[in-house]
């Protein structure tokens, strides 16, 4: 898979922090989701955002799919630092937009997602699920699957329908120092949320 291979060859954040969980999204489960995004007409010619975009691995994909425009955004510069290096190296234009989640302006027919699940700050997906409510049409989140139910409610509360349900682990290595194994996988939902058709 071509996708796949590119998004592997992307650098990680450098240094990054537990507090603001930054995990980077595997390449291959990023791969597949931005194709099933591509498939439902959500990618190409759309304008999309990514929040919490890490090293950008979803803006970037989003942007080699054939997507008009791109934000990738984060509140930490070395997040926005390796996601501007990558999308140079591999020639894509994607905005980079170093700024907290709820500062975001403009309206995106799509939003890409792989949020803070909360595990480190209580309810830090939040401020992400609210955010992508209100400036997204078509909302793909990743979240943790013990929030399921949470999340799901958010998002119907707001008026979206939770259209698609695909299950992942993702596989998280140690990288930090209350980590006790080499690698743990945690259960891991996609959900594709759409506005509620009346």
């Amino acid at each position: 898979m071509q996708l796949e291979r590119l998004l592997q060859s992307l650098d990680p954040v450098p240094n990054p922090t537990a507090r603001e969980e930054q995990y980077t999204t595997p390449a291959g489960i990023a791969a597949e989701v931005l194709y099933i995004a591509r498939a439902k007409g959500d990618i190409a010619d759309r304008s999309v955002a990514d929040l919490g975009c890490g090293n950008g691995v979803l803006a970037i994909g989003a942007k080699l799919l054939g997507a008009r425009r791109v934000l990738g955004l984060d509140s930490e510069s070395t997040s926005i630092e390796a996601a501007r290096g990558n999308a140079l190296r591999l020639r894509v234009e994607v905005e980079w937009r170093l700024a907290d989640v709820r500062e975001t302006v403009g309206t995106f027919e799509t939003v890409v997602m792989n949020p803070p699940f909360g595990s480190q700050t209580r309810h830090a997906d939040r401020a992400f699920l609210e955010t992508a409510l209100q400036i997204g049409g078509v909302v793909y989140t990743f979240v943790n699957a013990k929030a399921e139910e949470f999340v799901r409610r958010t998002l119907e509360s707001a008026g979206r329908t939770v259209t698609d349900r695909l299950e992942y682990r993702f596989p998280i290595p140690y990288m930090f120092e209350f980590h006790r194994e080499p690698t743990h996988d945690v259960n891991v939902l996609l959900f594709r949320a759409a506005v509620a058709k009346g």
